[in-house]
């Protein structure tokens, strides 16, 4: 099983997905570190990703997924997901793809972003993410987690919902 955490920056993916993972003896991917070059420079100069930008990052992810399942490893995977379609795009063609969506207030989600220190995602983008923001509805069967419990609390939800 491949669980994707997503969300959009600072609701926690990575915090909970290395915890996560920790404790599930599994591996951990960042999904950032599959973006191009381009795409970090952009969001280094608050320049918010477009389509055509995203598309390569998520054929990477899409082709990491497909290497897991195809080995037979269980993984977590932080990687925003913000729309439908790129949703799709990961999950296309793989069974064993779970979706756990991290939300949370903007109010609390910029607070974490102002607190967060090298990281090339800046607050200033954090507007962009949530216009981007295709919340999954009940349809997309996803696992939807508020982010203003505690990160153990969280862990907790998604192994007791997603792995018994």
């Amino acid at each position: 099983m491949v669980i994707i955490l997503m969300g959009v920056s600072g609701a926690g993916k990575t915090r909970i997905g290395k915890r996560l993972a920790a404790e599930l003896g599994w591996s951990f991917y960042e999904g950032d570190d599959y973006h191009p070059q381009s795409n970090v420079e952009k969001m280094s100069q608050g320049i918010a990703l477009t389509d055509a930008d995203r598309a390569p990052w998520l054929d990477a992810l899409h082709e990491l997924i497909g290497e897991l399942l195809a080995q037979d490893e269980s993984a977590v995977l932080a990687c925003s997901a913000l729309k439908r379609a790129y949703r799709e795009r990961l999950s296309y063609g793989h069974d064993g793809v779970r979706l756990v969506y991290l939300y949370g207030s903007y109010e609390l989600i910029r607070q974490r972003l102002k607190e967060r220190r090298g990281h090339f995602m800046k607050a200033d983008l954090l507007a962009s993410q949530f216009e981007a923001l295709e919340a999954p509805d009940v349809s997309e069967g996803v696992l939807t987690i508020d982010v203003s419990q505690s990160p153990q609390q969280i862990v907790e939800a998604i192994k007791r919902e997603l792995t018994g």
